[in-house]
């Protein structure tokens, strides 16, 4: 898309149409209106299925695999619960996630790669701001940079 000497959006077509037209010419607010009916609405479904696919379908199941049903689990014993890897949550603390995602181990230490153990999160403001400012470090968040323009083009 470009825009001409009077400030129109002049929008070429990748391939010409039937009568000849290789060029589409329009105001600037006509361009985006036909650009923002091609986003589609947040959290579509984009496949639609029909027939025996359909979701409603009677048959469906008669064409569409089943998953079997899992075998009821076996409650475990009181002490395995506490004790087997298997039946520990699955989701990672903290410091493994920050390891994982960032690559910063909070569990060793960088100087002799002995344990370390985390003994508190400090998660109010104030108590942050000094801590950084007593270390020397800057306390609020770096500024924003400003909004770039937006240019027309010639």
């Amino acid at each position: 898309m470009q825009t001409n000497a009077a400030g129109q959006a002049v929008l070429k077509l990748k391939t010409p149409w039937r009568d000849g037209t290789t060029h589409l010419v329009m105001s600037p607010l006509e361009f985006m209106q036909r650009l923002a009916a091609l986003v589609p609405r947040p959290r579509p479904h984009f496949i639609r299925f029909h027939g025996l696919l359909a979701p409603n379908a009677k048959q469906r199941a008669l064409v569409v695999p089943q998953e079997p049903e899992p075998p009821a689990p076996a409650k475990p014993p009181a002490e395995c619960v506490a004790r087997c890897a298997h039946y520990r949550p699955v989701r990672l603390s903290w410091a493994k996630q920050l390891r994982r995602v960032f690559d910063l181990d909070l569990e060793h230490c960088p100087n002799c790669g002995g344990e370390l153990k985390i003994i508190a999160a400090i998660l109010e403001q104030p108590v942050i701001e000094e801590i950084l400012t007593h270390l020397g470090l800057q306390a609020g968040a770096p500024p924003r940079a400003p909004a770039r323009g937006s240019r027309r083009h010639a």
